[in-house]
């Protein structure tokens, strides 16, 4: 598989080694400062760059018939544009906030709970998100997918970051040198009820968006990780 990376910092580089190790070849790493023009000959794009430039490197690579995987966050106001262009274009498009199987199946296990949780009143809902210094958006793309979840369960309409009446509470925390932290808590004057993710590394991620681009070659729509993971075919 021959593979754009559309966006070349920490977590480029580490696309970059596994893809190396699964066998792949980077044939373009376009980042800031690049002038590529052509990435005619590549088989999938996959884009982790900063919210401001998402939009722009991913239409490059559905405007060159490239299928995208997409893992940056911070830009979902133009996810309609993209997905439409994926449409019109033809070209597969696949977004998620996070790679990792791990939070993936803490998605579905967040969704299970927020289910049984939605008619206990008495428990009160919060999500603390926990990251490097570094990370850019807040929250975290994954500590929206995770409020989106409890919110397709019904009970709740919106999340807020600033004690908004009836809504899911999100914290954010930047600390140097944490991968990512979530933490889903209900919590009521007599005991609380917790679930939580922490990721060790970006291995994980990594792994994660090489997977899913060997996994959208010849495949078209728009797609999100629920998709590959749930393939009968798909092993991880």
């Amino acid at each position: 598989m021959k593979i754009v990376l559309l966006g070349y910092g920490k977590m480029g580089k580490e696309i970059e080694k596994i893809s190396l190790k699964r066998k792949h070849e980077i044939i373009f790493k376009i980042d800031k400062d690049s002038n590529i023009k052509n990435i005619s000959g590549a088989d999938v794009a996959i884009n982790f760059c900063t919210p401001e430039t998402a939009v722009k490197n991913i239409e490059f690579g559905l405007k060159n018939s490239i299928p995208v995987v997409s893992g940056t966050t911070g830009w979902l106001s133009g996810l309609s544009k993209i997905q439409e262009l994926s449409k019109i274009s033809n070209t597969s498009f696949l977004y998620s906030s996070n790679f990792s199987l791990g939070v993936n199946l803490f998605f579905d296990l967040n969704k299970r709970l927020a289910d049984i949780m939605k008619k206990y009143d008495q428990y009160n809902l919060s999500i603390e998100e926990i990251h490097h210094v570094q990370k850019v958006d807040k929250p975290s793309g994954t500590a929206i997918t995770i409020a989106n979840g409890i919110i397709e369960k019904g009970k709740y309409k919106n999340w807020s970051t600033d004690n908004e009446k009836n809504s899911i509470q999100i914290e954010s925390k930047r600390i140097d040198k944490v991968p990512g932290t979530h933490i889903v808590n209900y919590s009521s004057t007599i005991d609380s009820i917790e679930i939580k993710h922490s990721a060790k590394n970006r291995k994980g991620f990594a792994l994660g968006a090489v997977l899913a681009a060997e996994w959208i070659i010849d495949k078209k729509g728009v797609f999100q990780m629920s998709d590959v993971i749930n393939d009968p075919n798909f092993k991880f």
